[in-house]
């Protein structure tokens, strides 16, 4: 039984570092002929949020399908960016799934999943693998304020999360994606990889 109003969440993709150690910043990265962060809209979207907001910073990005929100103090580290997506929401949004550009394993179906959990009732959901929490994370608007106070320095929603364990629904993701993280040129060719296998049919499917 859904007990939430038939708006969907909002998506909040994070997209403004520069990628020191890879280089380049993340969002303009393209994995398989397509930029990480045009990926990252299609994730959200297609797991169902709408609207999908896109923080921007290091580097000035267009996207289509998204609304993209400048964050000039996007060396301040993840949570100016966090507080900067959250305070564009729209009025009246009920929920956002927050996501990283640099974790393009990370899939439509398990930003579904967390809204499925959202629907049947969770505050907050947070996407697990191997039973850790990582990304994305949905919150429900009544935490929007106090996840925004709590996010300084490159911690995001953590140390909000950290201090609210029995508010938090963990929603398994094993086996639809994975939360590798794009931070050295390494780690491109690592997920490239793993992007390759998983449109070849390996678990997960097409990485979408």
């Amino acid at each position: 039984m859904t007990l939430h109003g038939a708006e969907p969440p909002a998506g909040l993709l994070l997209a403004a570092g520069e990628g020191s150690r890879l280089g380049r910043p993340k969002a303009t990265v393209e994995l398989a002929g397509e930029r990480l962060v045009d990926r990252g809209v299609r994730m959200l979207r297609d797991g169902g949020c709408s609207p999908v907001l896109v923080v921007a910073g290091a580097e000035p990005v267009e996207v289509i399908g998204a609304v993209v929100v400048p964050n000039a103090g996007w060396r301040d580290g993840m949570g100016s960016s966090l507080r900067a997506g959250l305070a564009a929401l729209p009025p009246g949004c009920p929920a956002v799934v927050v996501a990283l550009v640099d974790q393009p394993l990370v899939t439509s179906a398990a930003v579904a999943r967390l809204i499925a959990a959202y629907e049947d009732g969770a505050e907050i959901a947070v996407a697990t693998y191997g039973g850790a929490p990582r990304n994305p994370v949905l919150l429900s608007a009544g935490h929007f304020a106090a996840v925004a106070e709590a996010a300084v320095g490159d911690t995001g929603a953590r140390a909000y999360l950290r201090a609210h364990p029995d508010r938090i629904t963990r929603v398994p993701c094993d086996g639809v994606a994975a939360p590798d993280d794009i931070d050295t040129p390494d780690d491109l060719r690592t997920v490239e990889r793993a992007a390759l296998d998983r449109r070849a049919g390996g678990p997960g499917g097409d990485g979408r």
